[in-house]
């Protein structure tokens, strides 16, 4: 079933200037591109979008990196999108990622990882919600 899914391009790759491989490694995974903007984290919305990781101890860290630059967001779509996606992107760290998956061909460590893909549908939603208005998926 075809589906959405909510992605973000993180600082470090628009300071490497790795954005065009990163989107391109995307389409050639398949995924059609629905919306795609640049955009910069205040602290503020860098606070509200990680909300659920307030306690942890990686949190300020998290902040004072997505809003560190300029960063694209964007909402994809193919069938079982979340899960294609996550296919994708490859582990958290990118030193335990899957050879050719976008966290290992581009991701630095595990805070500067390259790349955000939603972990369910139901975030895909709240994610493409959160800078784009009212999306929903089919």
């Amino acid at each position: 079933m075809i589906s959405n899914t909510f992605t973000i391009i993180k600082p470090e790759i628009l300071e490497r200037q790795l954005e065009g491989e990163v989107i391109d490694a995307i389409i050639k995974g398949g995924f059609k591109i629905i919306a795609l903007k640049k955009t910069k984290f205040s602290d503020e919305q860098a606070k509200r979008f990680y909300s659920i990781h307030t306690d942890k101890p990686f949190f300020d860290g998290l902040i004072k990196y997505i809003t560190s630059g300029p960063v694209y967001v964007a909402i994809l779509e193919k069938t079982d999108a979340v899960n294609s996606f996550r296919k994708l992107i490859g582990a958290t760290n990118p030193a335990q990622a899957e050879s050719g998956t976008i966290r290992a061909r581009f991701g630095t460590n595990i805070e500067q990882n390259a790349i955000h893909g939603s972990d369910s549908d139901e975030n895909a939603i709240i994610e493409g919600n959160f800078f784009f208005s009212q999306f929903d998926r089919h």
